[in-house]
């Protein structure tokens, strides 16, 4: 009998390559001229009650969670005034934002967490944040970056597709797009890389048909399929 060949494997592929320092430096730099000094959208006034707004942001936008903290944040500011009011106190602000039920419970927790073991205040490590119920790494991220001036990177849905589309730092889940991020982007972008990133993601780059006539990282991007504008030939 002919010897059977064995099925011819097929090449693996390789993950996608991210950029360099040097053409990430030059992607930040480009949107910083525009954003010199970003921060979130988020409407807070401490500590607390950006992690409050940060938890609350979950599968809702930031002007819908702006709009539901507007008047709570006027009564209640502190852990202690949150617990005051009560879940059902803290639900009657957030019904228009999704989930509110459970993000009313997790307001009510974390605020009692926080009194219970922090004293009242925000720690300033993941590792403490994380422990807070309704807080997972994302919300930690942008509140060290936010409250504290730390360099981290919380990546979101936005963040997520451009650093994807783009090719500055590919992955299939959000941490593996964060450890790209880490590697590629230089010191001195780190403290902003994460609003530039969302506020391209959110206004520009955006997900069904990106504003590619009004980007000016264009140039450096990797993504094939361009929006044309009128100036496009």
């Amino acid at each position: 009998m002919p010897e059977r060949k064995s099925p011819a494997k097929k090449p693996r592929k390789s993950a996608p390559r991210r950029f360099s320092k040097a053409k990430a430096a030059e992607l930040f730099a480009i949107l910083a001229e525009d954003r010199p000094d970003p921060h979130t959208e988020l409407d807070f006034v401490n500590a607390y009650t950006l992690v409050v707004a940060v938890a609350l942001s979950a599968q809702a936008t930031d002007v819908g969670v702006n709009r539901a903290t507007k008047d709570l944040f006027k009564i209640a500011d502190t852990p202690e005034k949150m617990l005051a009011l009560g879940e059902d106190g803290v639900a009657s602000h957030i019904k228009t934002i999704g989930l509110w039920r459970n993000k009313a419970k997790n307001v009510i927790a974390l605020s009692q967490m926080l009194i219970d073991e922090f004293g009242g205040e925000v720690p300033a490590t993941r590792e403490e944040l994380v422990r807070l119920p309704g807080v997972g790494r994302k919300t930690a991220n942008v509140v060290l970056n936010e409250a504290f001036g730390q360099p981290t990177i919380a990546v979101d849905t936005h963040i997520f597709r451009v650093s994807n589309r783009t090719g500055l730092a590919p992955g299939k889940t959000p941490d593996q797009v964060e450890e790209g991020l880490e590697k590629v982007t230089p010191d001195e972008f780190k403290l902003g890389a994460h609003h530039w990133l969302i506020l391209h993601g959110r206004y520009t780059c955006i997900a069904r048909k990106p504003k590619c006539w009004l980007c000016r990282i264009k140039p450096l991007c990797k993504f094939k399929d361009k929006t044309p504008g009128l100036d496009d030939d």
